[in-house]
């Protein structure tokens, strides 16, 4: 019963990290052109950001998966990730309009802006995978096939998440329609996985 209804709910929840990840990195180019332009330099910035963010959520999602690891809070990670996108849809202007002005270079205005827009959704997502593994793992002579597993399905969300912003949603939606719908995702998500952990809880109980 655990199996069947918690491995599930954890590979798609790790995929649609994997799906909004790369989605937002995607978006970010477009975001930063209108003030940085769309240079080898500023995809150069978000690339770095993207890449250091999600190492630093990598090294806390296994730190935090020591401890207790549950539902409960893997769902509070997608939940955080949300709330941590708003600031990009209402304040993103305003924040690109003050580094534009102090920082006339564009490969460090876009490095700046990059980091505060994208660093912390980008590192709580981050914590997703290695969290994801642990929730799996119940035997630790499998831990490598579930791990590879895992950022199988991850990757493969990345991909969609690629292909599907670049190809359709940016050609329909504004940013910050795409972006209020990732949050809304997450939100769900994160709900989805606090509900199953008090159900799973309450059935231990009984």
């Amino acid at each position: 019963m655990r199996n069947s209804l918690i491995n599930p709910l954890v590979y798609c929840l790790a995929f649609t990290s994997g799906t909004i990840i790369m989605s937002v990195e995607l978006l970010g180019g477009r975001i930063l052109s209108p003030w940085f332009g769309s240079s080898i330099y500023v995809w150069g910035s978000i690339i770095t950001i993207f890449m250091i963010s999600l190492s630093a959520g990598y090294l806390i999602g296994g730190r935090l998966s020591l401890v207790n690891a549950n539902l409960g809070r893997y769902g509070l990670f997608f939940i955080l990730a949300a709330f941590t996108l708003i600031p990009t849809i209402y304040f993103g202007d305003t924040l690109m309009d003050s580094v534009f002005v102090r920082i006339e270079d564009p490969r460090y205005g876009s490095l700046v802006t990059s980091t505060l827009l994208f660093f912390l959704p980008t590192a709580v997502l981050g914590m997703v995978s290695p969290y994801s593994v642990r929730l799996l793992v119940e035997n630790t002579n499998h831990s490598g096939h579930v791990a590879g597993r895992l950022y199988f399905v991850s990757t493969l969300g990345s991909a969609l998440g690629t292909l599907v912003t670049s190809f359709y949603l940016v050609l329909y939606f504004e940013v910050n329609q795409i972006l209020g719908t990732m949050v809304l995702i997450l939100v769900v998500g994160g709900i989805a996985s606090i509900a199953t952990f008090f159900w799973q809880a309450k059935q231990n109980v009984m």
